[in-house]
């Protein structure tokens, strides 16, 4: 619970929260399909307890999971997870009150799921690219995973599973088969928007004036970079070749300075899926030694 989230981290958490919640309220509500997560439960519980609210139900739901959380499985949620139980319901109720009656937003149950899906996957990436979850179903897939040592990612799926499975206690058939293919198809689409998120630009370049270039990365785009002796193959002559990773935004202001100071430099650039280590961290490094520096001085 020491977690610190930052403010640009709060933004997202509570944009992410608010597209689950309002494509959970405005779609997959109106539109009574149970796609695999905490709502779908709700939905089925709200049926057989009508007297309560669906965000009451919501409520009670993520606290029973929370507290569950907390005895099997420690503190290690982060606050993150705490706020985004809390958002759920909030947001919610404040729904509720705005719009009490909803239908479904087209009527034809396939496109509605298609929207639900795109709407839902969006959020769920906002929450896990700054390494939150929206609670839930996620709870119960942390402790399968600290307990039956199953990776978080397919304890989650079951239990989505699971979830969609039991929409047959209230809904006929062809929910259930509705259900069912859309958990598994939001899966898809959520790794869709996550891989989005996390692709990164290789740069690899050749140019006469690297250590300008090589400047231009470190000191303005506060980026780490590599450079090797390289002799080409044609004219077998030395050279040096800079290799950093970038986000696109950076790449593109890479690309701008290197065509002003050198149009004929030697550019290739791939695509990378993911960067494991302190590169995500370098930005932070940066503004820490900047901090100490200016100290000292």
């Amino acid at each position: 619970m020491k977690e610190k989230i930052t403010l640009k981290e709060w933004g997202i958490l509570m944009l992410g929260m608010f597209l689950v919640a309002f494509s959970v309220y405005y779609i997959m509500i109106p539109c009574q399909f149970v796609v695999g997560s905490i709502s779908g439960v709700v939905m089925i519980v709200s049926h057989y307890v009508p007297a309560l609210s669906f965000s009451t139900i919501s409520f009670i739901l993520n606290v029973v999971l929370l507290t569950i959380g907390f005895i099997f499985v420690g503190k290690d949620f982060g606050g993150k997870t705490v706020i985004a139980s809390i958002l759920m319901p909030l947001y919610l109720r404040v729904f509720e009150i705005i719009t009490p009656n909803v239908e479904a937003p087209t009527g034809d149950i396939f496109i509605d799921l298609a929207c639900y899906i795109l709407v839902v996957s969006i959020g769920q990436a906002l929450l896990f690219n700054i390494n939150a979850s929206s609670g839930g179903l996620d709870i119960i897939a942390k402790i399968m995973n600290q307990y039956l040592h199953i990776d978080i990612g397919k304890g989650a799926a079951m239990a989505g599973f699971v979830t969609a499975s039991l929409s047959i206690l209230v809904y006929d058939k062809k929910t259930l088969i509705v259900s069912l293919v859309g958990t598994y198809i939001g899966g898809i689409v959520l790794d869709h928007f996550l891989d989005g998120f996390n692709i990164r630009k290789k740069v690899c370049i050749l140019s006469s004036r690297h250590e300008e270039i090589q400047e231009f990365i470190v000191k303005k785009l506060d980026r780490g970079a590599t450079l090797y002796q390289v002799h080409g193959a044609w004219g077998k002559t030395g050279r040096t070749e800079l290799v950093t990773i970038l986000q696109n935004n950076e790449y593109a202001d890479l690309l701008e300075f290197v065509n002003q100071i050198d149009p004929s430099a030697f550019i290739t650039v791939t695509t990378v899926g993911q960067v494991i280590g302190n590169w995500n961290k370098n930005r932070r490094r940066q503004g820490t030694a900047k901090h100490s520096a200016s100290k000292s001085e």
